[in-house]
């Protein structure tokens, strides 16, 4: 269980990050260091990671619900 937690944890992070990565690529103009593109790019990979550890832990959560059952 504690890994499912964590896991938890993680997707939540990602996808918090990855939204806020998006909306600072619209926000924040590029200084030279990092361009828009960049930001927007790992917000989107972040939030469609954070996705699929949330669709997997749901899945998981929905097993242990299953097997408890039984």
């Amino acid at each position: 269980m504690k890994r499912l937690t964590i896991q938890l944890v993680m997707a939540i992070l990602l996808v918090l990050s990855g939204i806020v990565l998006l909306f600072s690529g619209f926000w924040i103009a590029p200084s030279g260091e990092i361009h828009n593109s960049v930001l927007v790019a790992f917000g989107e990979i972040s939030t469609f990671a954070g996705a699929l550890f949330g669709v997997d832990y749901s899945y998981k959560i929905k097993q242990v619900k299953d097997e408890k059952e039984h």
